[in-house]
């Protein structure tokens, strides 16, 4: 288990004016047979034709001088996940009444449609369609014209409704937590924590696919559903999944090898700790799939038998979701495997034991790198500037001279020194307290402080802050 989301936004003024001539004369009102001396009309005209010409000369030295234009945080180009929600603009009528009969009369949807459900054991048909309606009576002039480009993500992650076991693993659970919001406010895409079992028999991993599946039906506007287990660190701020390039023609993203999954038929070919799920039936079925091998399954001990016979190196009897997902794949190759995509190009998810010790010599590679490309890397700027400064960064790390060896996202080499994209926790067990017997609590412990204080400087510095050092909770003023 160790290998385991518009236009352009409008220029607004700064501050709210009252109606503009509000109070002044129209000029329908103004009095007439005005007597204007020759004079005064010559004087008119010529400093008129002067501030014209001092305007149309300040405007071209403006145009010059004037820096290139930052790409807006909502609908920049480059800017591959959604936005927020845009404004509901403020109707004449907001009275409760009115209100209420506005929302009488919206136009009905498949969720008004009582047979649907949201449990896993209920199968949703024709959600292609449905979706594609929704969206047509939500966002009639497409998605993109009112949310701006890019795949717009839903980002998911849990635990439990009770407190940690283990000590202090309800402040890990809330750092952890804090590593997504912060993600998540820096791309713009939506966050949903939950604490909720929706299947109380689908119980500890089993319990990401009620709400995975949940998910896609109350977000109908998302393109894709994006699950991270809770303890998984997102260490790289900058990098974002290439959903509109690489992942366009699949359904399912998850880390993992074709190799080890289809050949060796390996349970820890993959890891079902983090994975990206496209919103299409496709999906909605292939959850259905996985559901039915868990523990709601009246099959559920018999899938066990079935996992560990099938699957070369399962030591075990239980149907757990990783080798449910592995199965299903190496089952189904037309069906399930020709649209899922096992990413090992990058650390899509890294194993934290063989991350760990290596982000302090990330982090060094990084700072060394920005000094030798000089101080626009280093320039002061605005969190919502993120994007272009991130686009920037990374532009200039995969300079061969200079830049610091290793895809965007990082990778397994010894030789690769970018930031791993996401690093997981698995088996450290934060919560629970006791990791697994080939860890100790301490190196669990160093590690997830050194991943999350390395995704928490990459915040910090747009305020002027990192932490003191890889393993100090205290900060000190980042030095330009």
């Amino acid at each position: 288990r160790e290998l385991r989301r518009t236009m352009a936004s409008e220029t607004a003024p700064f501050c709210v004016t009252g109606a503009a001539g509000k109070g002044a004369a129209s000029p329908a009102h103004r009095p007439h047979g005005h007597v204007v001396l020759a004079a005064r009309i010559h004087d008119a005209l010529v400093f008129a034709a002067g501030a014209v010409a001092a305007v149309l000369l300040l405007l071209c030295f403006s145009s010059l001088l004037a820096p290139a234009p930052v790409p807006n945080l909502v609908a920049g180009p480059s800017l591959p996940f959604p936005t927020s929600f845009p404004q509901q603009p403020q109707e004449a009528d907001s009275s409760s009444d009115g209100l209420y009969a506005r929302v009488a009369a919206a136009p009905r949807t498949f969720y008004d449609d009582p047979k649907l459900s949201y449990a896993v054991d209920r199968r949703v048909a024709g959600w292609d369609a449905k979706r594609a309606e929704w969206l047509r009576l939500h966002y009639p002039f497409g998605l993109r014209a009112r949310r701006g480009p890019g795949e717009r993500v839903v980002m998911l992650s849990g635990s439990q409704s009770y407190p940690c076991a283990g000590d202090g693993g309800d402040h890990m659970l809330l750092r952890f937590l804090k590593n997504k919001v912060d993600y998540a406010r820096l791309h713009g895409i939506e966050l949903l924590y939950n604490t909720a079992l929706l299947q109380p028999r689908m119980v500890a991993y089993w319990a990401k696919i009620p709400v995975v599946r949940a998910a896609m039906l109350a977000h109908p506007e998302a393109e894709w559903v994006w699950w991270l287990d809770a303890d998984a660190v997102i260490t790289d701020m900058d990098f974002a999944p290439p959903l509109a390039t690489r992942y366009k023609e699949y359904n399912l993203v998850v880390h993992g090898w074709d190799r080890e999954v289809y050949e060796a038929r390996s349970w820890v070919g993959l890891n079902a700790g983090v994975f990206l799920i496209r919103n299409c039936q496709w999906s909605l079925d292939f959850m259905d799939a996985w559901a039915s091998m868990g523990p709601a399954s009246p099959e559920y001990a018999r899938w066990g038998k079935t996992l560990k016979a099938t699957l070369s190196d399962k030591p075990d009897a239980e149907s757990d979701d990783q080798s449910a997902l592995a199965y299903l794949l190496l089952k189904n190759p037309k069906k399930w495997g020709a649209r899922t995509y096992l990413e090992h190009e990058y650390y899509f998810q890294g194993y934290w034991a063989e991350i760990v010790d290596r982000l302090d010599g990330v982090a060094a590679r990084y700072r060394a790198a920005e000094r030798r490309f000089g101080p626009a890397l280093r320039r002061r700027h605005a969190e919502g500037e993120h994007a272009l400064y991130a686009a920037a960064r990374n532009a200039a790390l995969r300079k061969k001279a200079g830049g610091v060896p290793g895809p965007d996202g990082g990778g397994q080499k010894a030789s690769y020194w970018r930031r791993p994209f996401v690093t997981h926790f698995t088996g450290c067990n934060p919560c629970g307290g006791r990791p697994n017997e080939i860890y100790s609590n301490e190196s669990c412990a160093e590690g997830m402080r050194r991943a999350l204080n390395l995704a928490d400087d990459q915040v910090l510095r747009a305020y002027g802050f990192r932490h003191a050092g890889p393993l100090k909770d205290d900060v000190r003023p980042l030095l330009v």
